[in-house]
């Protein structure tokens, strides 16, 4: 390839190695310059070609900058590649001719048009290889393709099982937690009718006590009035032995029903306890059981659905399925027991209320019949004096 510029009335031909597009800017040529004068250092970018082969030149190109061509109409003459307008300050462009080389150094452009081609064979590897390498990726692709959606279908399928059977146990769950807490709640209410029935008990031993208060007045007041007995008259007779013993009846019995008191006062306290350990259970049970309803019924289309990361180690519970379920047995079976003992010693209370009933009856009427006697005994005895008096 030759270059031929014009300037000053001077010619000067540069030839290159290799094919050089054509510029008017001056930039640096692609090869090394094979004869002429050397061409002064321009600004330009220059990029090479890889070399496959260490026995074939380095090939490249440049970026050249464009000058804009002066404004006039286009006409037939420009279509010549040789034409030159006399307005324009650049030559004509001239392509090179590959086959028969530039118009000087056929053998340099021979060698050129040698060394920038490939054989058909190297063709024909390069086809192959490119063809290998799409089917290799291709396959590579589908095989990618195929483990990603194997793999998204089996974590789907274990997800799907994950949700079934964590529903499954969900609701199991939730049959538990409401037979338990419908357990509970009947022995609550259960033991809140005994422990009413314990305080009307209660009460019916304090007014009973109350009432022994005003016979135990009487009787010490017949006694504080047989004290005024002057003379022979104050003797120990068989109505003051009746006082005194109804007195003596009167107070064991306050005794007795007082220690009945006392016991009927801590079952109370032993019931409200109970009480307070199932009304606990039976609130911790709604919230269970309101929380495991929620979760069975969330989906994978429920709305506020969120991720929390690590929650599956934060496990906050206390106790595992069977004793939970002894837990609550324990209680209920406590429950039981207290009623029970409720149920004893209301029967016992009755008992001594009907006994001390008894047992006052018995001695007011002792007291009663002594005191009938002696009032006779003394009607008798002054009979006898008044008239041994008026004899």
């Amino acid at each position: 390839m030759n270059n031929t510029k014009t300037g000053n009335d001077k010619k000067e031909t540069i030839f290159y190695s290799q094919l050089q597009p054509w510029s008017t800017v001056g930039v640096l040529p692609c090869m090394e310059q094979i004869a002429g004068p050397p061409i002064p250092v321009r600004v330009g970018e220059f990029y090479k070609t890889p070399r496959p082969h260490p026995w074939r030149p380095t090939l490249g190109y440049e970026i050249i900058e464009a000058s804009p061509l002066p404004e006039q109409p286009i006409t037939n003459q420009l279509v010549d590649a040789c034409y030159m307008p006399g307005g324009m300050a650049t030559e004509a462009m001239k392509f090179p001719n590959l086959v028969t080389g530039f118009d000087r150094n056929p053998s340099h452009a021979a060698r050129t048009a040698l060394y920038t081609r490939y054989t058909p064979y190297d063709w024909v590897q390069n086809q192959i290889r490119l063809y290998n390498e799409a089917n290799a990726n291709r396959n590579h692709s589908e095989n990618l393709r195929k483990d990603t959606a194997r793999l998204m279908r089996e974590a789907d399928e274990r997800v799907q099982e994950g949700q079934m059977d964590t529903g499954r146990k969900l609701g199991e769950r939730i049959t538990d937690t409401s037979f338990w807490r419908n357990e509970v709640n009947s022995e609550l209410q259960r033991l809140i009718i005994e422990n009413k029935k314990m305080q009307d008990c209660r009460r019916n031993l304090q007014q009973t006590i109350q009432n022994l208060e005003g016979q135990l007045h009487i009787a010490q007041e017949c006694l504080y009035y047989r004290e005024s007995r002057t003379g022979n008259d104050l003797v120990h007779d068989q109505a003051e032995n009746a006082l005194l013993k109804e007195v003596e009846t009167v107070r064991n019995c306050q005794k007795n029903l007082e220690q009945f008191t006392e016991k009927c006062i801590n079952q109370l306290s032993d019931g409200r306890a109970v009480q307070n350990q199932l009304e606990i259970d039976i609130r911790n049970k709604e919230v269970a059981l309101g929380i495991d309803t929620m979760c069975h019924q969330l989906n994978n289309f429920s709305r506020g659905l969120q991720y929390y990361g690590g929650i599956e180690k934060y496990d906050s519970s206390v106790t595992e399925a069977e004793s939970w379920a002894e837990a609550s047995n324990n209680t209920v079976k406590k429950s039981q027991s207290e009623r029970s003992k409720s149920n004893q010693l209301r029967n016992n209370i009755e008992s001594a209320i009907n006994g001390v009933g008894h047992d006052m009856w018995e001695a007011w009427g002792e007291t009663n019949n002594a005191l009938g006697r002696r009032a006779a005994e003394m009607l008798e005895a002054k009979g006898k004096v008044q008239s041994h008096l008026y004899k």
